[in-house]
């Protein structure tokens, strides 16, 4: 596995350690199929295919796999105007306050916030993203021209209807600024 240094701000560095920390990004075996049968992402991607995959693990710690799925038409250079769907199969626990504060400090990396928005964003999160548990799945997807959906164990969970949350929230992995260009290359694989 490559290992390689990362920011401890990093959304999926739940640990909430300070200090640069260790990680490593590889493909997962778990994930080789570029089709994917369930309900839940034939109703969000009807014509969804697999782009790219990794699993995040921070000093040895797993913490999630990722898939991102992408519709037809997809292109990295006008990502808020594609369908998508990023989804993160966790292999630890993490509280939804957790989930929710790392989301907006990374936003935070692409825009000034106000305290206003930072607050009202943050409260957005806790209501769609719960508590996780290893084995939970959560997938965004992209609404384009209209925010992001978030389902729950396939479930939907909710929905943040606002487009520079949905652009701010996807730049997390998939911007070419993302703190883990690693993971973005990974995950953007099939485009590039």
């Amino acid at each position: 596995m490559m290992k390689r240094k990362i920011q401890p701000s990093l959304l999926i560095s739940l640990v909430l350690l300070s200090s640069p920390l260790l990680a490593q990004t590889a493909p997962s075996a778990a994930l080789d199929s570029k089709t994917d049968t369930r309900i839940e992402l034939q109703q969000q991607l009807p014509q969804g295919k697999l782009l790219g995959k990794t699993k995040l693990t921070i000093w040895g710690f797993q913490i999630y796999n990722a898939r991102l799925w992408v519709a037809p038409g997809f292109r990295t250079d006008q990502i808020d105007n594609s369908a998508f769907a990023l989804e993160l199969a966790y292999l630890r626990d993490f509280s939804s306050t957790d989930v929710a504060e790392r989301s907006i400090e990374e936003m935070r990396r692409f825009a000034s916030l106000s305290q206003a928005q930072t607050t009202a964003w943050t409260a957005e999160l806790m209501r769609v993203i719960p508590n996780v548990k290893k084995g939970d799945r959560i997938m965004a997807v992209n609404l384009p021209g209209e925010g992001v959906r978030f389902l729950f164990n396939g479930k939907p969970n909710g929905e943040i209807l606002d487009k520079q949350f949905s652009r701010l929230f996807f730049s997390i992995w998939l911007s070419p600024k993302t703190s883990e260009p690693k993971m973005r290359e990974e995950l953007l694989l099939g485009a590039m």
